[in-house]
């Protein structure tokens, strides 16, 4: 282990290496997102700046010109964090947020159960980078780095599994609705229990499992245990957790719901923005409804549908005229939950944000919805893409160093892989360009000596040539696999490295929890990912321990 210093903190970092890629080196990520960072021009309408240092300073004096309820965040956030061990850090940083002179910068993700797949970390992090390095760029200010809760999300296919060590593990409850609503029940604890009997032998495999038990304790909400296990990972990094489903919280967009609800006006804004994406060749990520409002309501998260004037909660007893509605939204804004449309411009009424931290999904939609920013007076933050890593343990990385495989490497196909190999370790000749040449020299020769007897003939002599050419590659294919055979134990060494590092054939961020990394290395692991988290760079991490 290394020690490693940053702004007056004591870290203990593994002894790694990293390599940094271009996210279009790795072959995993959208058209739209590696066109967002290569600033194509066709893009550029639909945000404001492309995240720099000069962004920052640009993106505060528009800040500066909306005011924020600090007061009444602050108050939230206090009362949230009593459930939760005190954290210095923490509280220095609620104390920041109620001075005009504090800003955020904020990563947003559902309350996954035990945060779900790996990169739910890297998120988090480069956000704290963000707030760190802003800090060293305009010191006259302060910075906040701040995890918002998607609390309300009801996709519990996509949040209630989790991978560990490649094993899918899911938690079977009947409970339906707001995820974050949820409670902790007794398939959860199972789950826990499996989880600690799997990655309990790692040298801190007790401690992460005795987080988990602690967090998610029987009867708690998801939605706190979730702020719970967050906290327990990153308070000493200073960062602040917000669950918005609260009512106070919802109270400062009542003027935002009710205008949705009379008005459906982001229907149409969000439409336009659509067309103008479709036509320049970009695929529309989120679908805006008539209205863009769920109500929380008997255990569930329902759509609400207007006929005439009356307001329909889908799937209840509810109804409301106009003015019960809007009487509703005074009373009880708890109950009305944005959608995918709407979420962020709440998100960014209640925080003095300046950058946003999201992955390639959340950039496509973020990307729709500037015109509803700019019509309702928000500001519209610096879209910055989120840090990705590629972890190796000691044995892969030495495993894919014996393959004789460069980093980069590691990104292609499977087959490719295989290929690469062979041809480098192969001492058998399974180079057939030499033979397609001949071919090509063979029939050129027949071509000009059958060319002038009769001229028909040339197509006759092109379509041999094609078909041979087609077998002697076929041939090759053959060699090829055949040489794969007499080398087995390689090819599954191949095999074995690349679906652990590329599960489902997917990037490991995209798949893997963090927990059994975390059970191997404990809060280093945190610590070490921190120390090689990028700010504005926008690369791909590769880190090999060494």
């Amino acid at each position: 282990m290394l020690l490693y210093f940053h702004f007056g903190l004591q870290y203990q970092c593994m002894d790694c290496k990293t390599l940094n890629l271009s996210y279009a080196e790795t072959g995993f990520f959208s058209k739209l997102a590696l066109e967002y960072l290569s600033k194509d021009e066709k893009l550029r309408p639909f945000y404001n700046a492309f995240p720099s240092v000069a962004a920052i300073g640009d993106a505060i004096e528009r800040r500066k010109k909306t005011a924020t309820n600090r007061q009444l965040l602050v108050r939230v956030l206090q009362q949230q964090y009593e459930a939760v061990p005190a954290s210095a850090k923490v509280a220095a940083n609620l104390a920041l947020l109620e001075k005009e002179t504090t800003f955020t910068t904020v990563t947003a993700h559902q309350p996954n159960i035990f945060t779900g797949p790996f990169y739910f970390i890297y998120k988090i992090l480069h956000a704290i980078r963000l707030a760190e390095q802003s800090k060293e760029w305009y010191p006259q200010y302060d910075f906040v780095p701040v995890y918002y809760m998607g609390s309300e999300d009801a996709d519990l296919d996509e949040l209630g599994h989790l991978f560990i060590d490649g094993q899918k593990m899911v938690w079977n409850t009947n409970q339906a609705g707001a995820i974050g609503r949820m409670t902790v029940d007794k398939a959860l604890l199972e789950l826990v229990d499996r989880i600690g009997a799997q990655t309990g032998v790692g040298p801190y495999g007790d401690e992460i499992g005795d987080a988990l038990r602690t967090c998610y304790r029987p009867g708690i909400s998801i939605q706190e245990a979730t702020f719970g296990f967050v906290h327990f990972l990153f308070a000493r990094y200073g960062l602040v957790v917000v669950i918005p489903d609260n009512a106070e919280l919802k109270s400062v967009a009542a003027s935002l719901f009710k205008d949705e609800l009379k008005n459906s006006r982001s229907v149409a804004i969000v439409a336009t923005t659509a067309a103008q994406l479709t036509a320049a060749g970009y695929k529309v990520q989120a679908h805006s409804r008539d209205i863009n409002l769920f109500y929380l309501a008997d255990g569930g998260r329902h759509r609400i549908e207007r006929s005439g004037n009356r307001w329909q909660v889908v799937d209840t007893s509810h109804t409301f005229s106009e003015e019960e509605i809007m009487q509703e939204v005074d009373a009880h804004p708890e109950r009305f939950s944005p959608n995918v449309i709407l979420r962020p411009v709440f998100q960014e009424m209640i925080l003095p944000n300046l950058l946003f931290v999201g992955g390639g999904g959340e950039l496509a939609y973020w990307i729709q919805l500037k015109e509803v920013f700019n019509h309702y007076g928000i500001p519209y933050p610096l879209l910055v893409l989120r840090n990705s890593f590629l972890v190796l343990n000691r044995k892969q990385a030495v495993l894919a160093q014996k393959l004789g495989y460069r980093p980069a490497q590691l990104f292609r196909q499977l087959h490719e892989l295989k290929n690469d190999w062979i041809k480098v370790h192969s001492e058998k000749d399974l180079d057939i360009e030499g033979a397609l040449a001949g071919i090509k020299l063979v029939y050129a020769g027949l071509e000009a000596q059958a060319g002038p007897v009769d001229a028909t003939l040339l197509r006759h002599i092109e379509a041999l040539k094609t078909t041979t050419s087609k077998r002697i590659g076929e041939l090759g294919k053959k060699m090829l696999r055949a040489e794969k055979r007499n080398h087995r134990d390689a090819m599954n060494q191949v095999t074995k490295l690349k679906e652990q590092l590329f599960p489902l054939n997917s990037l490991q961020e995209r798949i893997e929890n963090f927990i059994p990394f975390y059970a191997q290395y404990g809060s280093s692991l945190i610590d070490t990912l921190y120390k090689h988290s990028l700010g504005l760079e926008q690369e791909f991490v590769v880190l090999e321990e060494l």
